[in-house]
């Protein structure tokens, strides 16, 4: 079938959104936990950098050096500053000193805070889309961190007391501010250090992050109890924040040991909520054994887990299944991320699995799951609608933009990924209906495959895999 006539279908399909937003009121509670923190978000210019280290006497031999992977200096800062400028790439590195810290704090500076941290913008989201209750979790809540909670009642944490209400309102004195430096730059920028000019390939951001507590899956223990108690209702927990994670950190702090710590307690809180649905949202996370760990000790108890494309290849490579981890990153398709997810499922026996990737949403999950096919599909295109509004908008702040974009048509490449899909599927378990419809069931495994909306210029992109995973899943009603 012609693209433009699948459009027009999928744009029925799409018709769907506005009754299942209106159905995420009827969601009693939400717990989303662990990680919260401050985005400092600054752009800048290679002009810019140049100044600063002049300004300050910095060695430049330390910043043009081979990058570290690390925080332990000021340089240090430059140094992974100038490795994801010169390369055109995103990546992340640890602040170890707070005087590090505060000398950025103090000479860089930040154009803009906002919410950061998946467990924070998840929240955020619940929170706009009327769930009745939404707990968020934070392992520090000075009043730098609730001013970026929505003002909203339906969104609570606890105080220094243990008492829980609106987390807007809440300063908890002794926190400190847990912030993430997000240093954003631009294709074709220059910078100069020594006798070497360095021209940027592609607009991209390193991070450099001061987050002590997050780093270390720290639990606040009155939220823990707060949320064991039977009389605070909830529906779903969403766990996310481990990517931090190391097997082993400088005081012997054990990675695994904060995962069994946080597992006991998910448990806990399961046991005191009958049939609350579980999900894990994966992120980056670059300890190849924290990964591993995660993946054969929590995943495997969950009810559903998130990932994008890159996350789902670097699961593969840890399942010993790096022969397909190689083909999906040389040929990143629907196909082939279909063959690693049906390889993680078979792995994890976790029942719902989702990737959402360029283009296309895809969720593998068990029949007869709480969750129905016809449900998830259309869950996962209200998050799609609702990403669209993020992309094209900036802010889902408000509940007015939220479908921003439900008239919009679905975007060719992710019919172009779902038509070859379907293909991969028909010829391998049988005939199918994907293209037209978005769901297929085979044995005891539901497929459901929807074609997103793409922004082609988009005001932002953070915080969109959290968005979509989390939307899909309790959107699905």
């Amino acid at each position: 079938m012609a693209f433009d006539d699948l459009k027009k279908i999928w744009l029925e399909n799409y018709k769907t959104a506005p009754e299942q937003l209106s159905k995420m009121s009827e969601v009693k509670g939400l717990v989303s936990a662990f990680n919260a923190n401050i985005d400092a978000v600054i752009k800048v210019s290679g002009k810019q950098i140049e100044d600063i280290v002049v300004t300050h006497n910095l060695d430049e031999r330390n910043i043009t050096r081979e990058s570290k992977g690390n925080i332990k200096s000021v340089e240090d800062a430059f140094n992974g500053f100038l490795h994801c400028f010169k390369n055109g790439i995103a990546e992340e590195w640890l602040i170890d000193d707070v005087i590090v810290f505060e000398w950025l704090h103090k000479n860089l500076g930040y154009d803009k805070l906002q919410m950061g941290g998946q467990g924070g913008i998840v929240a955020n989201v619940m929170s706009v889309c009327n769930v009745e209750k939404v707990y968020v979790h934070c392992a520090s809540l000075p009043k730098e961190q609730a001013e970026l909670f929505l003002q909203n009642s339906n969104l609570q944490s606890v105080d220094a007391e243990g008492v829980v209400h609106k987390a807007g309102e809440i300063m908890r004195k002794k926190d400190i501010p847990l912030i993430h430096w997000i240093i954003e730059f631009d294709k074709g920028d220059k910078i100069t250090l020594g006798n070497e000019t360095y021209t940027c390939p592609k607009s991209n951001r390193f991070i450099a992050t001061y987050d002590p507590l997050n780093f270390k899956l720290h639990i606040d223990e009155p939220f823990a109890r707060a949320m064991m108690k039977p009389e605070t209702e909830y529906d779903y927990i969403i766990l996310s924040g481990y990517q931090m994670l190391y097997k082993e950190f400088t005081d012997g702090t054990q990675g695994s040991n904060r995962i069994e710590v946080s597992k006991q307690l998910v448990e806990q809180w399961r046991m005191n909520h009958p049939g609350v649905l579980l999900h894990l949202e994966v992120a980056s996370t670059q300890d190849k054994y924290i990964r591993k760990y995660l993946l054969d000790n929590l995943a495997t108890i969950t009810d559903s887990v998130g990932f994008n494309e890159r996350e789902l290849i670097d699961l593969l490579e840890v399942m010993g299944e790096e022969k397909l981890a190689s083909l999906c990153e040389k040929e990143t398709n629907a196909t082939n991320l279909f063959k690693g997810m049906l390889k993680v499922f078979e792995y994890t026996k976790c029942p719902r699995l989702q990737l959402h990737m360029f283009g296309l949403y895809v969720t593998l999950q068990q029949r007869g799951f709480k969750v129905t096919a016809a449900q998830n599909r259309n869950g996962m295109q209200l998050a799609a609608v609702i990403a669209a509004a993020k992309a094209g908008t900036g802010s889902i702040n408000n509940e007015k933009v939220l479908l921003w974009a439900k008239d919009r048509e679905v975007s060719e490449v992710g019919l172009r990924e779902l038509e070859n899909l379907s293909k991969f599927i028909s010829k391998e378990f049988g005939e199918n209906n994907l293209e037209e419809e978005g769901i297929f069931s085979y044995d005891k495994l539901d497929v459901i495959a929807v074609p997103t909306i793409l922004i082609d210029k988009p005001v932002t992109l953070v915080g969109m895999g959290d968005t979509i995973s989390s939307i899909s899943l309790v959107g699905a009603r």
